[in-house]
């Protein structure tokens, strides 16, 4: 193809392609028609191929955007899987925080009922001790009691009879 054939593309160059066909098949001029398809044809194939460069780029671009939201996904996923691994440990750790305190709470509770029980065992132990102290009393004034009356019985026994002293 020689310098004067070459061809602009793009719409312009099938205008012009159709134009110089035209002209061409008016004058007769073969050339001139072979070059006037030739521009429609390059023009053609360059808004093909413009198109298919657009439709690729589009495919791309969908495709890059598919990644991207297969990529946030995943990444939703894990930080799904993080915040709730997260929030297992915190329940985990508030669980064995209230099993602490649950056994801190019956721990006291025992000591405090074993504490209660060995006051109760303490003050029986301290009654007891004073009603055997109170019987102790009672049998010992009893007992001055009975030695007085016995004595004062043998002096009145004495006073009645006072020879049987001899």
């Amino acid at each position: 193809m020689s310098d004067s054939e070459r061809t602009a593309g793009g719409l312009l160059g099938s205008a012009a392609g159709k134009a110089k066909e035209a002209v061409g098949s008016a004058t007769g001029n073969e050339d001139l028609q072979r070059e006037g398809r030739l521009q429609q044809a390059q023009s053609e194939a360059e808004r093909e191929s413009r198109e298919a460069a657009a439709e690729a780029r589009r495919r791309e671009e969908e495709a890059e955007l598919r990644r991207e939201k297969v990529e946030t996904e995943l990444q939703r996923e894990h930080l799904a899987n993080e915040v709730a691994a997260q929030d297992r440990e915190r329940q985990i750790e508030h669980e064995r925080q209230q099993a602490e305190l649950q056994a801190q709470a019956d721990r006291q509770r025992e000591e405090a009922a074993a504490e209660e029980q060995r006051r109760r065992e303490e003050s029986a132990a301290e009654t007891a001790e004073e009603q055997a102290e109170r019987e102790r009393l009672e049998a010992a004034r009893r007992e001055v009691r009975l030695e007085r009356e016995a004595l004062e019985a043998e002096e009145h026994a004495d006073n009645i009879d006072p020879e049987e002293e001899q």
